[in-house]
């Protein structure tokens, strides 16, 4: 049996659906809780999955107990305070995390196994300062490149789970 955590502070929107595939209308309609839509979800795939959603802002206070049991850890965050937050937690513990992100038509994949390949802070030190960036809510995302990002970190993360001591991926661009 499995066990994933999801963590996210947002409620299903109408405006997410186009990209989000795990939610429905009906989700939107109720403004669930992405983390309680989504384990919903999760469970009505595969019963046999532990699924624990919380509903909670990624941060300072609680990035830790968040990451420490974890053996993988995908972001699928859209800010970089939050990014540095799992990268610097993961790399004290030791807990491999795949990055990505995507806005436009571009998205990047970059996983990161402590002590063994760079981090996040060696390949970018600092963050790019706020409302620098292109973001969902400036520029858009469509679809297709969630779909590629995502499919790229649950490759990567399946790789790390079972064992497989291949290369990483390197940083990808999907245009």
């Amino acid at each position: 049996m499995g066990k994933l955590r999801i963590a996210d502070r947002d409620f299903v929107e109408a405006s997410n659906l186009q990209r989000q595939t795990m939610f429905t209308e009906r989700d939107a309609a109720e403004r669930i809780p992405k983390a309680i839509a989504a384990a919903n979800h999760i469970r009505e795939i595969n019963s046999e999955i532990e699924v624990e959603p919380e509903i909670t802002d990624v941060n300072h206070s609680n990035i830790e107990r968040l990451v420490t049991d974890c053996d993988v850890v995908l972001d699928g965050t859209d800010n970089f305070a939050t990014r540095y937050l799992i990268n610097d937690a993961c790399v004290k513990h030791e807990i491999s995390w795949i990055y990505g992100a995507a806005v436009g038509s571009y998205g990047v994949t970059m996983t990161i196994r402590p002590h063994q390949t760079p981090c996040l802070r060696c390949v970018f030190e600092e963050a790019p300062p706020a409302a620098s960036a292109p973001t969902c809510d400036t520029a858009g995302v469509i679809m297709p490149i969630i779909s590629v990002v995502a499919a790229v970190q649950v490759t990567e993360a399946l790789k790390l789970l079972t064992g497989q001591k291949r290369k990483p991926s390197r940083l990808a661009d999907a245009v």
